[in-house]
């Protein structure tokens, strides 16, 4: 910070930039701390407005996963924690934000499919399955890659993370491609939520395929980790555009394909359940 107030006295404002796009400075800390704070107002404000009856695993998400980022920050920052004790919390906090972010995807796709109850709950039940078997496969095969890396505990996280951002993103589009083909109506905080993720994904599997495919030095991974932090903030605020601006109710569009066949699948699995 005392770098940054120099640069400006000085007038030299390319040095203001340099220091600010550096590890730790100003607006790397705002850009790690300020999100989390957002999404955890959000939660909260979320919680009072009772909307925990009909997003329960969001709000949860809300309210856990920005506590647990902030602690992150705290370890990274605090001369008293170790780089081991970051990346053993961090590796926890990976498999509790993973398990969390399917279990939300398929609450966003059981309300889209609200109409049909029992679909609704069985698309919530494999999406979240699906998603949980395959994070905990992704911490085995992590655990257990022969990486060349010095730092076994860092590129084992780093393979995780690869395979679930995949995998999130693959439920993502399942998600949108199967509302579009059957025209159903999305509500606007599903709508969000999965723009949100989509998004994230798109951009974390950017930044890994070009730190896998070039070598960056130093300063450029930091300004990839830059995005990655920018791209965090910028959907927990359409998150909150999404939960603060009311928007109107849009009408039900007709399927691309008879509208009989989704309930038809509904009455045959009411009935499948009931034996």
């Amino acid at each position: 910070m005392r770098t940054i107030i120099a640069a400006c006295k000085e007038g030299r404002y390319s040095a203001i930039i340099t220091a600010m796009l550096q590890a730790h400075s100003f607006l790397w800390n705002y850009l790690w701390v300020a999100p989390n704070l957002y999404l955890l107002a959000l939660g909260v404000l979320m919680w009072r407005r009772g909307l925990w009856r009909q997003v329960p695993y969001f709000v949860a998400f809300a309210l856990l996963i920005p506590t647990l980022d902030l602690v992150r920050f705290v370890l990274d920052v605090a001369p008293w924690a170790s780089a081991e004790t970051f990346w053993i919390f961090t590796w926890g906090y990976l498999i509790v934000e993973s398990l969390l972010k399917f279990i939300v995807i398929g609450e966003a796709f059981s309300r889209v499919l609200r109409l049909y109850p029992s679909l609704a709950r069985l698309g919530k039940i494999l999406i979240s399955g699906f998603g949980a078997v395959l994070v905990l496969l992704a911490a085995l095969a992590a655990a257990l890659s022969r990486d060349a890396s010095s730092v076994r505990i860092v590129s084992g996280f780093h393979v995780m993370a690869q395979t679930v951002y995949i995998v999130q993103f693959g439920l993502t589009v399942f998600a949108f491609v199967f509302v579009a083909h059957f025209r159903l109506t999305w509500d606007r905080l599903s709508f969000g939520v999965l723009q949100g993720f989509g998004l994230a994904s798109c951009v974390f599997l950017t930044t890994w395929a070009i730190l896998a495919n070039t070598n960056l030095s130093d300063h450029g991974r930091t300004l990839l980790d830059f995005l990655n932090f920018a791209t965090y903030h910028f959907y927990v605020l359409l998150w909150a555009y999404y939960i603060l601006v009311p928007g109107r109710v849009a009408p039900r569009v007709p399927a691309l394909v008879p509208e009989h066949n989704l309930e038809l699948w509904n009455q045959e699995l009411e009935r499948l359940l009931q034996q």
